[in-house]
């Protein structure tokens, strides 16, 4: 009798889980529908804000590039190299090395200034012996030391084109509300191997349809923590880089979605880092981004349903992108239900339903990545495709275990330190 009631609420469990995945599912499917009807104005307007003219080189705005760095060895050099590649007048690029090292790589980047000042470039190293608020911390230490009001962030193992100011620049000075510029993060190694194949699937579909998504339907547009330009004014209007989560970028663009300023990502700009190519880097990175997305939601959700500047249709908006992570480990916990629920409760209907639900989610994934693929414009082989696509239920379910592993901890408010993803410093393409 007991087991029969066990039985009985797992079963419940399991079909309660499928209810949710299916409305994820339909979720994307509508997300997906959006940016088939959405892409050419949006493109349009991309192409029309980016052919507006820029002020002339003497009226131009000093700007500030902020290269976050924690041990990240020679890493450090490349990332200055590109700096002082960027098509901006030398007088008013400013570039800041934010390095919370422990190693030699402070030593390096202070060489690295060395060097560059010598060329006419100017360029500071802050460095902090704490890492409290760690990249928040960093960021916001060496904003304040900065008079001027726009600073854009480039993660070390980052290459960026030389126009990749001009391009984002001149988007954010035409759009007065916008809080920041986000252009599109692509990637130095996406066919090294299996994992950054399934890797690559992934954020294709999150950068170049998701958030492409978001913002051409004037939704709140998490920042990606790299690629773009922010505002001073809606920095500080946010309240900083607080460093309350572990995802400083999608704290601070609620904060300052909530007081009227928005972001904007620009498709058709990219620049290109490094994607973890062993486990012993994706997973570390695949913990935080969870952690602190989940710590995000725990902080904002109240804040978006109380908000009094946004229409119901901005609150869903603005709701969609932590709905998605919860979902991500509703799936674990219903196969972990469905488990004790067949062994228990056996019956074929019960496992015919729990495999077309898996095959329903894993088709809808696999047409997702495939749009974001052409939409990236990515050109490789079909077999290193269907690679990716082969390693995606591992991956996917990988990650959602991590989701639901974490969610005591965010219910509890444990802290938990920022773990960097180690880099190689893949080549440029």
């Amino acid at each position: 009798m007991i087991f029969g009631g066990l039985g009985e609420l797992f079963v419940a469990l399991t079909l309660v889980g499928c209810g949710s995945i299916a409305v994820a599912d339909l979720a994307l499917l509508y997300q997906l529908a959006r940016y088939l009807v959405l892409r050419r104005s949006g493109l349009a307007d991309e192409a029309m804000r980016l052919a507006k003219p820029l002020p002339s080189d003497a009226h131009l705005p000093h700007v500030v590039l902020q290269i976050p760095t924690f041990n990240e060895g020679t890493l450090v050099e490349r990332s200055v190299e590109n700096a002082m590649r960027l098509d901006w007048p030398r007088d008013k690029l400013h570039i800041q090395i934010c390095d919370d090292s422990t190693d030699r790589t402070t030593a390096i980047a202070r060489a690295a200034a060395e060097r560059a000042t010598a060329l006419g470039f100017d360029v500071t190293v802050f460095h902090r012996s704490s890492r409290r608020g760690f990249k928040a911390g960093s960021l916001h230490e060496a904003m304040n030391q900065s008079p001027h009001d726009y600073f854009a962030i480039l993660d070390v193992d980052y290459i960026s084109p030389p126009d990749f100011l001009r391009r984002c620049m001149v988007v954010l000075l035409h759009g007065p509300r916008l809080a920041f510029v986000q252009a599109r993060p692509d990637y130095l190694n996406s066919d090294a191997n299996i994992l950054t194949r399934a890797q690559t699937l992934i954020l294709d579909y999150h950068y170049a349809l998701e958030q492409a998504v978001r913002s051409w339907s004037h939704q709140a547009l998490p920042f990606n923590g790299t690629c773009g330009v922010w505002r001073r004014e809606a920095i500080e209007l946010g309240g900083g880089w607080r460093g309350e989560s572990l995802t400083e970028d999608w704290e601070l663009s609620y904060h300052a979605r909530l007081k009227g300023m928005r972001g904007m990502f620009i498709t058709s700009v990219s620049a290109a880092g490094e994607l973890p190519s062993n486990l012993d880097a994706w997973v570390p990175q695949q913990k935080r981004w969870a952690r602190g997305i989940g710590q995000v939601a725990r902080m904002m959700l109240p804040r978006v349903f109380a908000s009094q500047h946004l229409s119901l249709r901005e609150r869903l908006g603005s709701i969609f992108p932590m709905a998605l992570w919860l979902a991500y480990s509703v799936f674990t916990a219903t196969y972990l239900a469905a488990i004790p629920a067949l062994i228990l409760k056996p019956s074929w209907w019960l496992a015919l339903t729990i495999y077309l639900f898996y095959v329903a989610t894993y088709g809808i994934f696999c047409m997702l990545a495939f749009v974001g693929r052409v939409a990236a414009g990515r050109r490789t082989p079909v077999s290193h495709f269907l690679q990716g696509v082969a390693a995606l239920p591992v991956v996917c379910l990988y990650i959602s275990w991590i989701h639901l592993w974490v969610l005591p901890s965010i219910l509890l408010r444990r802290h938990r330190i920022f773990v960097r993803t180690p880099k190689r410093g893949a080549a440029p393409r």
